[in-house]
């Protein structure tokens, strides 16, 4: 069985320093990998060793293969943790981190190439019985009869989705007939420029949607259990701004259901590690969109709920150890919410890098703060915004709900500007205080 005695963490930010805590509870030793701008980030100040593996240009550091395989020789690390975005969701660097012998904390390269593209995903998510968005079933093809056969049988509106996207790109939306032709076309030329792959396909286009998903966690032995479902439909440009756990209103029955499909499909690929299935929510219907093959930026809310460490289990899993628990063992228990904090402006969302002068994290019952933020700390300008992340939990959704207004109000981050005052005037929202908004009302929020 393998150990993982050193564990190179291959981020920064939040989600190193979360790694690394899960790290030293569990007595195994840690290298910090970091470029020139980050050499005072706060993980790399607590790390057993640090390496500096190039420039600030992510091009040139974080997404560095070489340099980050050779600073696990040079400092003798048994495993590397991607973390979530970078190279976490990168099949190559799976593949080339087990060939230089080290252990991936994550599912295997296969896998994750499996699930990357999106025509084989939903396939392989068809055979294991997970609900599924009315579509083309496979890739679109040069014969544009039949593409507007699949289109007429879906019935518009449809969206034409590149196989190789991800993050809210590669996508566009037809409304009627005339324009379906060259909207293929249009989009496969930007799925080529901007993917390498040309190959798209189609699918429903729900209007009104919510966006839910389904936390596992699977060995590769055979178990896998799953932690619940997230609501995550507060969205801005395809991206996440707030998250709960539980979604709000999903009977309990169809929660249960997709929950066993997510684990099935588990099974059925063999899957390793965590993962997050991620679905659209609408009138009654859970349709699959794409599996997330690492830890998720919202997996606190999910903590919290279950009282369970999906990292220290990520670890686990990888040092080759069967899952901890059974589904048996997990206990669901009250709400919890997450406010993603970035360094940006709260009305033009323009970056806002600087030296943060003075930060204090709120406290109290059931709240955390995972940050990486410290007085006199410089967020540099190359890299995501996401400085923090404000969780509350409580018995019910009100509960949480008032424990993170008052969490927002407490916190403080001077010398940058931040969106906070954005999350204070969501989690005051009529509509998304009563739950269950749509993953465009924060977009028509901001326009009105």
């Amino acid at each position: 069985m393998p150990t993982l005695e050193k564990v190179l963490i291959a981020n920064r930010g939040e989600i190193a320093l979360r790694v690394l805590r899960a790290c030293k509870e569990l007595d195994i030793a840690t290298v910090a990998v970091h470029s020139k701008a980050d050499r005072e980030l706060k993980h790399v100040l607590l790390a057993d060793e640090a390496v500096c593996i190039g420039p600030a240009p992510s091009t040139e550091s974080y997404l560095n293969v070489p340099a980050i395989i050779s600073a696990a020789e040079v400092t003798r690390a048994t495993a590397i943790h991607p973390g979530y975005g970078f190279l976490a969701e990168n099949a190559d660097f799976a593949d080339q981190v087990e060939k230089s012998g080290f252990i991936f904390i994550g599912p295997k390269a296969d896998t994750i190439r499996l699930m990357g593209d999106k025509v084989s995903a939903i396939q392989s998510m068809k055979k294991a019985g997970v609900p599924t968005v009315p579509g083309s079933d496979g890739p679109l093809t040069e014969d544009d009869g039949r593409t507007l056969e699949i289109a007429r049988r879906i019935g518009f509106p449809v969206i034409i989705k590149a196989a190789a996207g991800g993050g809210g790109r590669g996508m566009r939306v037809v409304h009627d007939e005339e324009s379906l032709p060259g909207a293929v076309q249009v989009t496969q030329s930007e799925a080529a420029a901007a993917f390498g792959s040309s190959v798209v396909y189609l699918e429903k286009f729900l209007q009104h949607p919510r966006h839910v998903e389904v936390q596992v966690l699977a060995d590769g032995q055979g178990n896998a259990i799953h932690l619940g479902d997230r609501d995550c439909s507060l969205q801005r440009r395809h991206q996440k701004v707030l998250e709960e756990a539980p979604a709000p209103d999903i009977p309990s029955d169809l929660r249960q259901q997709v929950a066993e499909s997510c684990i099935n499909a588990c099974l059925e690929i063999g899957y390793r590690g965590a993962g997050t299935f991620e679905f659209l929510y609408e009138d009654g219907g859970f349709y699959f969109i794409e599996m997330n093959t690492r830890v998720q930026v919202e997996h606190p809310v999910t903590e919290m709920v279950t009282n369970f460490d999906i990292v220290r289990e990520q670890l686990r899993i990888a040092s080759g150890r069967a899952l901890s628990v059974t589904q048996q063992d997990i206990k669901f228990s009250g709400h919890a919410f997450e406010c993603r904090i970035n360094a940006e402006d709260p009305t033009t969302f323009m970056p806002s890098p600087g030296t943060v002068t003075t930060f204090h994290a709120p406290g109290g019952l059931g709240v955390r703060v995972d940050s990486h933020l410290y007085d006199g700390y410089t967020v540099p300008p190359y890299y995501d915004s996401l400085i923090a992340k404000v969780i509350s939990y409580g018995d019910d959704r009100e509960t949480a709900l008032a424990r993170m207004r008052q969490a927002l109000d407490e916190l403080v981050v001077e010398g940058i500007r931040t969106n906070t005052a954005l999350h204070r005037d969501l989690v005051r929202d009529d509509a998304f205080k009563a739950g269950g908004v749509s993953i465009h009302y924060l977009e028509k929020l901001l326009e009105g």
